[in-house]
């Protein structure tokens, strides 16, 4: 008899913008063994072009990979489709999956989607939010970045970004491409699609507690190779001594309420006053995460951070800002594009 599911089942959101490889990089990971509790829901099965991986097909909308995992189209709305597949789990109409995969169109801002899983009052007592996976096309992304709002949001919230089309590119593009991200968001880790192999499940799972790699791309007054128009800045703060938990949740309440549109994402490890072990923050525009209470302190040092990834607001407000509400002194890593 097959275990139960998770009581929260957790999404990951692969997302990226037109071209940049979403597609294959579902195709690749599918056919890994290990996602074989995995749901999946994609735009058009047309698409992504699984006809020669299909096993069974349950209904016009659902198929089983030969993997097992069960892959489906969106048809509607987002929140729509995950009720159905939640619904046909609990009725027994398709495998007890203990993770869902979605796929964005390449257009989309992940917010929105983001936000419909955990702001959605049936969906977030039955799913948690699990990473962010961004595909970057190594030939035009700094195209698209330049372009496009959506691209930079996309590389700005994810958890891994994996660049696609390294082959095609040259290694300088490549490489200055590579400091680009790193200075959009200087914590994901970074695989490279052509030359990587994937373990799909480590690449898809939530580890959450890597806040030790959240360091500014640059030090303060220090500028990248190429100057663009993104206007992303990033700030990191940290500081000694115990955080007053309600005191540091009504301030940020209030930050993100009033510039949740250019606070791209917050990501943080805290120093909580009475609390054994530390508190991982984590926010994206206006949606904060649940707070995760950290099994021990990634290292020696015990410190609480903060990183902001911020468009077109001056992070010098948000050192103001968190100094006058909390009186906690702090030192400032601040970098800009």
């Amino acid at each position: 008899m097959a275990d139960a599911p998770p009581d929260f089942t957790p999404v990951t959101l692969i997302t990226g913008f037109l071209g940049s490889g979403k597609t294959t990089l579902l195709q690749r990971l599918l056919l890994d063994p290990a996602l074989s509790d995995t749901a999946v829901l994609i735009n058009e099965f047309g698409e992504i072009g699984l006809d020669h991986h299909l096993l069974e097909r349950i209904d016009e909308r659902v198929v089983m990979l030969q993997s097992g995992c069960v892959c489906c189209t969106i048809r509607g709305e987002l929140s729509t489709a995950i009720k159905d597949l939640h619904s046909r789990r609990e009725r027994g109409l398709l495998p007890p999956f203990r993770r869902l995969v979605i796929e964005s169109t390449g257009l989309a801002d992940p917010f929105p989607i983001l936000s419909t899983v955990r702001s959605d009052p049936v969906l977030r007592h039955h799913f948690c939010l699990a990473n962010v996976i961004t595909t970057v096309d190594a030939v035009n992304c700094a195209r698209q970045l330049d372009t496009q709002p959506e691209s930079v949001k996309q590389v700005a919230v994810a958890d891994r970004l994996v660049l696609t089309k390294t082959d095609l590119a040259t290694a300088e593009v490549a490489d200055r491409l590579m400091r680009r991200l790193r200075h959009i968001n200087p914590g994901a880790p970074l695989w490279r699609g052509a030359e990587d192999e994937f373990d799909a499940d480590k690449l898809l799972s939530a580890d959450g507690d890597g806040v030790e790699r959240w360091q500014p791309a640059y030090r303060h007054g220090d500028t990248p190779d190429d100057h663009h128009a993104d206007d992303i800045r990033n700030l990191a703060l940290s500081f000694d001594g115990p955080v007053d938990w309600t005191r540091f949740g009504i301030w940020l309440t209030m930050l993100l309420h009033r510039h949740g549109n250019e606070l791209l994402r917050v990501k943080g490890i805290l120093n909580v006053a009475d609390a054994a072990t530390p508190v991982a923050v984590h926010a994206v525009q206006h949606l904060v995460h649940p707070p995760r209470h950290l099994g021990a302190w990634p290292d020696g040092d015990r410190r609480s951070r903060l990183v902001f990834i911020t468009r077109g607001l001056d992070p010098a407000l948000i050192e103001r800002s968190f100094h006058a509400f909390s009186g906690v002194s702090h030192t400032v890593n601040d970098s800009r594009g």
